[in-house]
């Protein structure tokens, strides 16, 4: 193994190895991405402060998640067409979590289906879900999580409506990739990839196909998944799913105060502060800038989440001490995947950890329960003066 210091390392390592299309997917925002921009750059802008002669024995980055012992506040977010990024991804992410001791959100659009990935992993895992108009693939697909003893439905709020990502529609992203010739042309130059990927036979959505009525090949896919994204979805429903889930439920996309004093009112567990990686609404808020607002909103009555653009144990430092009770890293464990499969997971959550101990430590404090704003510098416009 090459030697890894930073998620960047693996980010090269990604880039060469992963089809052009499914680096594309995971490397793009929606329009002019200067959302997808801001999440990273925003953390930037928060600087730390040094503490020396503080003793710093017996360190610890333990907390919990939604009541779950985590070894650090970090999940791996739902990302989907994860299996594209590595044969059988899911699974080999799934099991990098469990053993670091950190959870894994399987996303409704993964490759490897919730059976696949409870078949491979001895502890529960959360399930991320979207909400779509086939209501009896819905109760279905809830009744699925169960039975593999999901511990948390991560509910995505904010997919309603799909944003535009142009690589992606340029790209003609699918699942298997169609063999256009500039597919075939790119994957020619990706041998390990593809390799690898014609010793599984994992290669199709695997939570829809077989599931959905009338799905039974990637053809029928496409039809049902454009038009099956439900926009009905509002408050009244998430209560109702939180009824019907009957456990720990986190919604997932709450960028506005209101919203978050809503998630209040139905009952959830948790709130991830996101904007879809900047995937969905371009000209939002990053992440990180919207926490701040939504915290003095909410307090803690409910335990609040962020995620977007963290790359680094810094910037799980930042999002810890402005507040954030965990967070969740997408693209940075997808590098790790893409770069390495299983191992690169775990160096991707290695190199994190080893970023937010090193840094906890040099700030001044022992723990995550001792990380506070008083360990920042944080810009007096960082929230934005809006009119």
């Amino acid at each position: 193994m090459p030697v890894i210091t930073t998620i960047e390392d693996l980010h090269r390592i990604y880039k060469r190895r992963v089809p052009k299309m499914f680096y594309d997917y995971c490397e793009t925002g929606s329009w002019t991405e200067q959302t997808f921009r801001d999440n990273s750059s925003d953390f930037a802008r928060i600087r730390l402060r040094q503490r020396v002669a503080v003793d710093m024995e017996g360190r610890s980055t333990a907390t919990q998640m939604v009541g779950q012992d985590v070894a650090m506040p970090v999940a791996l977010a739902p990302v989907g067409l994860t299996g594209m990024q590595a044969a059988d991804g899911e699974i080999k992410a799934a099991r990098a979590a469990e053993k670091f001791g950190v959870p894994f959100t399987l996303s409704t659009m993964s490759i490897c289906s919730i059976e696949d990935v409870a078949a491979h992993t001895e502890k529960p895992f959360w399930f991320q879900l979207y909400v779509m108009r086939d209501q009896e693939y819905l109760a279905n697909l809830i009744q699925r999580a169960k039975d593999a003893r999901c511990s948390a439905l991560v509910l995505t709020l904010d997919l309603q409506i799909l944003g535009q990502r142009h690589k992606d529609l340029k790209n003609g992203l699918s699942a298997p990739p169609k063999m256009t010739l500039p597919t075939m042309a790119n994957l020619a130059t990706k041998w390990g990839w593809g390799l690898e990927m014609l010793q599984t036979k994992r290669r199709f959505f695997g939570n829809i196909i077989g599931h959905a009525k009338g799905v039974t090949d990637a053809s029928s896919l496409v039809d049902w998944t454009a038009g099956n994204f439900d926009p009905r979805l509002d408050w009244s429903q998430v209560k109702k799913l939180k009824e019907d889930w009957g456990g720990k439920l986190i919604l997932k996309g709450i960028l506005d105060a209101e919203d978050a004093k809503r998630a209040l009112d139905v009952g959830a567990d948790a709130i991830v502060v996101s904007n879809h990686g900047g995937r969905q609404l371009d000209g939002a808020l990053s992440s990180i800038r919207a926490l701040p607002s939504i915290l003095r909103a909410v307090g803690d009555q409910i335990e609040v989440h962020v995620d977007g653009g963290i790359r680094s144990g810094q910037d799980v430092l930042k999002a810890v001490a402005l507040g954030a009770k965990g967070t969740y890293i997408g693209r940075a464990f997808i590098y790790g995947l893409g770069a390495m499969g299983e191992p690169g997971v775990t160096r991707a959550l290695e190199v994190i950890h080893k970023e937010l101990d090193t840094t906890m430590a040099l700030c001044g404090r022992k723990n995550i329960a001792g990380l506070d704003r008083d360990i920042l510098l944080v810009p007096k416009d960082f929230e934005g003066d809006w009119v």
